[in-house]
């Protein structure tokens, strides 16, 4: 056997053994942050300069309490010179489980970035929401897990670092405002399963940083798998206010969810492309009020160059 055979057979066996891996750790949060994680710049290859990039998206995953999710989005990207881009990107999220179904346009992101170095690129941006987190089911409030958004304006800064083929994410997502949710797990009748949600009325969260490490290994001339690791703390716990407008911690909120991803690029030609994201968590919080638990997610992308 050649040694370009035995690399390559090595290639396979890394991404099935990855793949079994992320199939194994179900349980937990996939992505699970307020957007952060899947912004251009902080994903893996995605600090490319580009003069024009568009992309569309969908996901599917699953949630706590049997809730199932779907999302897609709109992105594009572009190059204003050497050192200068942006970054728009429009997002839509549906949840059904427990005999609701909900469907809402998401939060519109806006990021600009600058080149430093052929190695350093920061990033500083906004994720605005385009929906206040307090649907209502029979016009009584649904828990942040059925929410579209979490309703907060968020500012965002990142810096990315390219060491040899190991690329590395540093950034924070701080929310600015605060949504307008009012789910009081009481107001439900005591057979109901929301009655086993937590409490998120007035509901404070905290912000997040992350940490991004990924490695690719070109499999053939058409085909990259990059290897991501991801872990997000969250700075503190969240806070809501109970049914006597008392202001509580709500205790494991705070900490450290560490996530694993997969990404599998494929080269349709020198302007087109396709991208397969899977991810699964390894590590999580104690408690996730804010509905973004996900036991398992799979993204499919399309972009174009122009």
């Amino acid at each position: 056997m050649s040694k370009n055979q035995i690399i390559a057979k090595w290639k396979y066996i890394l991404a099935g053994s990855l793949l079994c891996l992320l199939s194994y750790y179900t349980y937990g949060q996939g992505c699970s942050d307020a957007g952060f994680c899947t912004i251009n710049s902080f994903k893996p290859n995605g600090g490319e300069p580009i003069k024009n990039q568009f992309k569309i998206g969908a996901f599917v995953g699953k949630g706590d309490n049997a809730i199932s999710v779907y999302g897609n989005y709109v992105e594009y990207n572009r190059q204003l010179s050497k050192n200068f881009g942006l970054d728009a990107k429009l997002t839509t999220l549906a949840q059904s489980g427990n005999g609701i179904s909900t469907f809402g346009i998401s939060d519109f992101f806006l990021n600009s970035n600058y080149q430093a170095s052929d190695k350093v690129k920061f990033t500083l941006g906004a994720k605005i929401p385009l929906s206040n987190a307090n649907k209502t089911s029979s016009q009584v409030p649904l828990p942040m897990d059925y929410q579209a958004s979490l309703g907060t304006f968020d500012v965002i800064f990142g810096i990315g670092y390219d060491l040899k083929k190991i690329q590395l994410v540093a950034a924070i997502q701080q929310p600015v405002s605060q949504n307008e949710n009012q789910f009081i797990s009481t107001n439900f009748p005591a057979n109901s399963m929301l009655r086993s949600f937590q409490t998120t009325n007035k509901y404070q969260r905290s912000g997040d940083v992350l940490l991004r490490i990924s490695y690719p290994i070109q499999v053939s001339s058409k085909l990259k798998l990059t290897a991501s690791a991801l872990p997000i703390y969250h700075l503190a716990n969240d806070k809501y206010s109970d049914e006597l407008n008392v202001v509580k911690e709500i205790k494991g909120s705070k900490g450290l969810t560490l996530n694993g991803n997969v990404y599998f690029d494929y080269e349709v030609n020198s302007k087109n492309f396709l991208q397969l994201n899977l991810g699964a968590p390894f590590i999580v919080r104690d408690a996730r009020p804010d509905g973004l638990t996900r036991s398992f997610i799979a993204n499919i992308e399309y972009r174009i160059k122009f």
